[in-house]
């Protein structure tokens, strides 16, 4: 089975690769760089998960891969608190599927800079004197202090995912 992967980031394709190889050991999984057709800081669940989508669709249309996953990072205001908000999709020969992850709260210095018009994952790195922390630990590793990374919280999603196909479409 091919399974394509709209992103290069290693956390997102890390997720991909640990939630999908119990399930499918001989996968070959393929990693392409394909455009969200969103902001790069997506700013409600509604882009972040169009985001997520239009990854996913472009992947399997680019590899043509038996499945392929979109996984896209982005913020949402709830009550004048900002959230970090997580989807995630997989196209199939017939549908996408979509669900969505962890949500947390951002600290009101991050939350600013980013209202300002600065990316989350610059923001982070900034904040946590880091280098590429959305690779890594993302801002949930950070703020649950390593209890979950951006890895792990995509798995779910991936698991998610992957579920409906099986369930919907026994692959």
């Amino acid at each position: 089975m091919n399974i394509a992967i709209g992103t290069t980031n290693r956390a997102k394709v890390g997720a991909v690769i640990d939630a999908l190889t119990p399930l499918y050991p001989d996968a070959n999984f393929i990693p392409i760089q394909v455009d969200s057709n969103v902001a790069d800081q997506p700013f409600s669940d509604e882009e972040t998960r169009l985001g997520a989508m239009n990854r996913a669709r472009a992947a399997k249309e680019q590899t043509g891969a038996n499945i392929a996953f979109g996984l896209e990072g982005g913020v949402r205001e709830l009550d004048g608190i900002l959230y970090c908000c997580n989807w995630g999709a997989v196209a199939t020969d017939t549908t996408v599927y979509a669900s969505s992850g962890a949500q947390f709260m951002l600290p009101n210095e991050v939350a600013d800079a980013v209202r300002a018009g600065t990316e989350l994952g610059p923001v982070m790195d900034a904040y946590t004197k880091q280098h590429d922390t959305r690779h890594h630990s993302g801002a949930i590793g950070i703020f649950t202090d390593g209890l979950i990374d951006r890895k792990d919280m995509f798995v779910h999603i991936v698991t998610l995912l992957i579920g409906q196909v099986r369930y919907y479409e026994g692959k």
